[in-house]
């Protein structure tokens, strides 16, 4: 399945499924263009990062392990279908009032070498290990 639509809308529409709401993602780079403002995932060079903004229904106070797996796969099954090499990915995790939960990070040079110099595991690991708590952060 591929899609000829900007990311956050690819990306919206492909975790809506999974209960994540895509609420705001721009392009993490220099100059101010946001992702809608690109007509398709096509239109995106590699290494372009993201910022990503999600809401969730949950009744936990913090991030998921099932959640972040859940956007980093939906991320590199886009990127695959069309031939691009995500950037780092800088994600935020809202609840439906809109109270930050947390974040979490990917650095590009993880999805870059993921299957080459880093497994499954050790990928997974090192997304995990950038979670950041809201609750955690105001202690």
């Amino acid at each position: 399945m591929t899609e000829t639509r900007p990311i956050d809308v690819a990306l919206e529409n492909r975790l809506m499924g999974q209960g994540i709401y895509v609420t705001e993602c721009t392009l993490l780079s220099d100059d101010d263009v946001t992702a809608a403002e690109l007509d398709s995932v096509d239109d995106l060079p590699d290494g372009t990062g993201l910022v990503l903004e999600y809401e969730t229904v949950t009744e936990t106070s913090g991030i998921g392990s099932d959640e972040v797996g859940t956007v980093v796969r939906t991320l590199l099954d886009i990127a695959n279908e069309h031939g691009w090499a995500p950037g780092r990915l800088e994600a935020t995790s809202v609840t439906t009032d809109g109270a930050v939960r947390g974040h979490w990070h990917v650095d590009q040079a993880w999805f870059d070498g993921l299957g080459l110099e880093l497994d499954d595991l050790e990928f997974s690991q090192r997304v995990l290990e950038t979670i950041q708590s809201e609750a955690a952060q105001q202690e």
